[in-house]
């Protein structure tokens, strides 16, 4: 009898999920009534930030209620930062650095792609956002109608992906990775 109720859940939530309005990324799909770091962990595209995320302290602040909106990098996005730096923000000893550059592509609040540019149009097609780490990004449109995120180098990333809704936020995929002034 216990076999069949434990069978009779794992149905139902194997059916809820099904149900679920999810969106593919990076070969898997995002359900909404999950977390941030429970969706992430299952993308083969952001392996390297969830190994961030792991090593900066990150995930239980990132499965807390929020909500957030996560610029989420890709593997690829990474690999365009200058050689060795991923490796030198993954030491422990440069934790506090790891935190600076991860909370940078996080924000305060559920902002969907809608959001983001009804803000940009508001401010004369270009928005300042002020990030977990305190610091600024600016997002502006292009002729696409595509959002572009600036950090305060002057570095830009691309929505590739846009409202991969969340239990506790949404993530926008990112071409880049946004480095904060240091």
């Amino acid at each position: 009898m216990k076999k069949i109720l434990m069978f009779a859940l794992v149905l139902a939530a194997a059916t809820s999920q099904a149900q679920e309005k999810t969106v593919m990324v990076g070969g898997a799909a995002m359900y909404p009534s999950k977390n941030i770091v429970q969706n992430a962990i299952n993308s083969k595209d952001h392996t390297t930030l969830v190994a961030a995320v792991k090593a900066a302290g990150l995930v239980d602040a990132l499965q807390g209620e929020g909500p957030f909106t996560v610029f989420a990098p890709t593997n690829q996005a990474f690999t365009l930062l200058p050689e060795g730096t991923v490796e030198t923000l993954l030491k422990a000893e440069n934790k506090a650095q790891l935190q600076g550059v991860l909370t940078y592509h996080v924000v305060s609040g559920n902002w969907d792609a809608q959001s983001l540019k009804d803000m940009i149009k508001k401010n004369n097609g270009k928005a300042t956002i002020t990030t977990l780490s305190k610091d600024t990004l600016y997002a502006s449109l292009d002729e696409d109608g595509n959002v572009w995120l600036w950090d305060e180098n002057g570095g830009k990333a691309k929505v590739t992906i846009a409202n991969v809704y969340q239990k506790n936020g949404v993530i926008h995929v990112i071409d880049g990775v946004l480095v904060p002034k240091m």
